[in-house]
């Protein structure tokens, strides 16, 4: 990853390892159930903008290189991994 999108994803996964505690205080608390999903949609929100982030950075960085350097079986090999992981990520 590109130092600038590292520093950008640690801070956000940091957040969301917080957002993550508060809801176990949320469940020990017995707080109100509506309350406790709410904050997972949201934390689970804030880990589909991390993903895309990291997604982001990977297509200007490793893709944007494989097509640079004309080799067609890394081109293939990132394109293919990409639309793996993309199928992956819509289920």
């Amino acid at each position: 990853m590109q130092s600038h999108a590292k520093a950008s994803v640690l801070k956000r996964l940091n957040r969301i390892e917080g957002q993550v505690r508060g809801l176990a205080r949320m469940v020990e608390e017995d707080r109100y159930c509506i309350d406790i999903v709410t904050q997972i949609s949201a934390a689970r929100a804030a880990l589909r903008r991390a993903e895309e982030e990291i997604l982001r950075d990977h297509v200007a960085h490793c893709v944007e290189h494989a097509i640079a350097s004309g080799n067609k079986r890394d081109q293939r090999l990132k394109i293919t991994e990409l639309i793996d992981v993309l199928s992956r990520t819509e289920r």
